[in-house]
């Protein structure tokens, strides 16, 4: 056995199974944080024995007995669990489970659990990211521009609360499930986009590590629920994003604009994965399946990355996807995005009017004062258009984002 390859099989083993060896102990033991003290000490474990040891053949299924054994020892040293644990602890096999699949209903559980709407939503991304993408807790703190303390005691209210509350660890039933189904793929998106242009003074415009652990995720959904046409659809929507990242920057860090990017630095297998995904779903619909607003979404990107230049683009085809989108979100920030796309085909001047209505409900969201600046500008509007650009500046929280409107700003030229 080569012992250097044991730290690179351990990692492989946390990415791959930390979220099985939880959830496989959640059910056996009820108790989300005893799974997770015990998987961490199964992991322990495993550093401390597989280089004198090797590498089993099967590392979940070695895991999670030695993750069991560690919560039966915790159970026999704590004389006040429960007696639902204090039976499982009697009927403990000391037989290793049977080997895990590639997909399993466990996991499928967990994350509906941290997901349970019973949840603020901030706990929700918290608890997953912790006990199904297994980042630690300073990894989770840092991520979301909080302290260690205040992290970590987010997520030990969010188990508290599950415990209190009863939170059944299972599957919704099925009349439930298209409901709960958007409530994890609302979390997964959340955790997308903060990857995507992080939000904050003094971090990093980009958080691949997150974009990577929603889309990975996603996958595990996609995994799960095969049919599920939202889940596809917004494994779609993230590819497609994801495959822009590398030309989303400069080469100063400043965010490049879609009309700008060099579209050779785009992930051409991530577009290609994203546009089969995009072409099932459009099977499905011409089947009578009427699409989601992430199917939706994944579709404008379609159109987007299947130009070579930003000339090539389909205008019609995007703003008639906005309105199906319309449709279903007649959100202000819908109706704003449809106005850009209106203005590649009607003009600047149709799409003001159309952002400008929107003022009452966007007066403080930056990209708002960014797309009325860019319209403004298009239209000779020079003074007026700085001023939005100026608002725009002063709202936005993303380092790379802000340095892009004040290149924009400041080639209009100096106030007369």
């Amino acid at each position: 056995m080569n012992r250097a390859f044991v730290p690179e099989a351990i990692a492989r083993a946390h990415r791959e199974e930390w979220a099985r060896v939880i959830a496989a102990l959640t059910r056996r033991f009820g108790d989300l944080d005893l799974a997770e003290e015990a998987a961490a000490e199964a992991f322990a474990t495993a550093v401390e024995r597989w280089p004198a040891d090797g590498v089993p053949p099967n590392p979940g299924a070695w895991l999670t007995t030695t993750g069991s054994r560690r919560a039966i020892d915790r159970i026999r040293r704590e004389s006040k669990r429960d007696v639902k644990q204090q039976e499982a602890a009697l009927l403990y096999d000391d037989d290793p489970p049977e080997p895990l699949g590639a997909v399993d209903d466990d996991r499928l559980r967990l994350i509906f659990t941290c997901c349970h709407p019973a949840l603020a939503i901030e706990a929700r991304v918290a608890l997953t990211l912790r006990l199904v993408a297994g980042l630690t807790v300073p990894e989770i703190a840092r991520a979301f521009l909080v302290g260690e303390t205040a992290m970590g005691q987010r997520i030990t209210r969010a188990k508290a609360k599950i415990k209190a509350a009863r939170i059944p660890y299972r599957a919704p039933a099925a009349a439930d499930l298209p409901t709960r189904v958007s409530g994890v793929l609302a979390v997964l998106y959340f955790v997308f986009n903060e990857g995507y242009l992080a939000t904050g003074a003094g971090t990093d415009p980009v958080r691949q590590d997150l974009t990577a652990e929603a889309i990975r995720l996603a996958r595990l959904i996609r995994a799960l629920l095969p049919a599920d046409g939202e889940v596809a659809g917004l494994l779609a929507l993230m590819l497609l994003t994801e495959a822009r990242r590398d030309a989303r920057f400069s080469a100063s860090g400043e965010l490049v604009t879609l009309d700008e990017q060099d579209r050779g630095a785009w992930d051409a297998a991530l577009i290609a994965e994203g546009h089969r995904l995009v072409r099932e779903r459009l099977v499905a619909a011409a089947a009578g399946v009427a699409p989601g607003r992430y199917q939706i979404l994944a579709a404008i990107n379609a159109v987007h990355t299947s130009a070579r230049d930003m000339r090539d683009t389909d205008w019609s085809q995007v703003v008639a996807l906005y309105d199906q989108l319309v449709r279903l979100d007649p959100s202000p920030v819908v109706a704003l995005n449809r106005a850009v796309a209106v203005a590649e085909l009607d003009g600047p001047r149709v799409a003001l009017a159309a952002v400008d209505r929107l003022e009452g409900k966007l007066a403080g969201y930056h990209a708002y004062h960014a797309a009325r600046a860019d319209l403004l500008r298009r239209l000779g509007q020079s003074q007026e258009s700085r001023g939005a650009y100026d608002r725009a500046i002063e709202l936005a929280g993303n380092t790379a984002e802000t340095a892009s409107l004040r290149r924009r700003r400041d080639q209009l030229g100096q106030r007369p």
